[in-house]
């Protein structure tokens, strides 16, 4: 899984609440996905382009573990979010919706924003384009990787079920 795009950098002590602010979450998706990080760059739901990789410091996704915060991200189409280490609640419910997920050390370092980022996700290798850096992600466990491939949990239950 590779995946190509440019570089959205955000800081650290991101809540779940400021992803999708909580007077949002019962508007409908192509609603929300307008107003996804709004109070940190006003610009980016209105600028993201599909494939682009959101780039965060640490504890992205911290206070709640409402899924709503992943599925507006995807909303946006970013192809995948790299942090330097995300609540556990928000990189587990990543992986359930089908968006790809690494925490890398470093990366805030490594990337500034527009940067024009790769990422392999198999081998957890991220290489920035504009600099030439690279710098290798921790390793994403099987089950999750599953996950990814069949698309997100519900998926991957179906595709067992099938199996059997």
């Amino acid at each position: 899984m590779l995946i190509r795009g440019r570089c959205w950098k955000f800081g650290d002590n991101i809540p779940t609440d400021q992803i999708v602010r909580s007077d949002r979450v019962l508007l409908p998706m192509d609603e929300i996905v307008t107003h996804v990080l709004e109070n940190y760059n006003p610009d980016f739901a209105k600028s993201v382009h599909p494939g682009d990789i959101l780039v965060a410091g640490k504890h992205f996704g911290q206070s709640s573990g409402r899924a709503i915060a992943p599925k507006a991200i995807k909303a946006t189409g970013v192809g995948a979010v790299i942090v330097e280490y995300a609540a556990r609640l928000f990189y587990r419910n990543c992986f359930e919706i089908g968006l790809p997920i690494l925490e890398c050390t470093g990366i805030t370092e490594m990337v500034n924003e527009g940067d024009l980022l790769s990422v392999d996700l198999v081998k957890g290798v991220i290489r920035n384009e504009s600099t030439g850096d690279k710098c290798r992600a921790k390793p994403i466990d099987p089950f999750l990787m599953a996950m990814l491939d069949a698309g997100g949990l519900i998926a991957l239950a179906e595709n067992l079920s099938e199996q059997q």
